[in-house]
């Protein structure tokens, strides 16, 4: 009984872990679809690209500077 026992419930797992397997492959895209996503991604532009390195850059400005003040700043300008 407890051989049949282990053998189902590993048999169940095993047909589990492939509807899942077969599920995850129906509706992930193929190469083609995929290639397509990549080629149109905000990355690709290089326009796009320089402005997020700009906008990056001023982040990082921004937290160097509060850094190396004692002043809190997420509060605003002072009343």
């Amino acid at each position: 009984m407890s051989g049949m026992r282990t053998f189902l419930s590993v048999s169940g797992m095993v047909a589990l872990v492939g509807l899942g397997y077969g599920m995850w492959s129906i509706i992930s895209p193929g190469e083609e679809q995929r290639r397509e996503l990549i080629k149109n991604l905000p990355e690709s532009n290089p326009k796009r690209m320089e402005e997020t390195r700009k906008r990056n850059a001023l982040v990082m400005q921004a937290l160097k500077e509060a850094a190396e003040t004692d002043k809190n700043i997420a509060r605003g300008p002072a009343r």
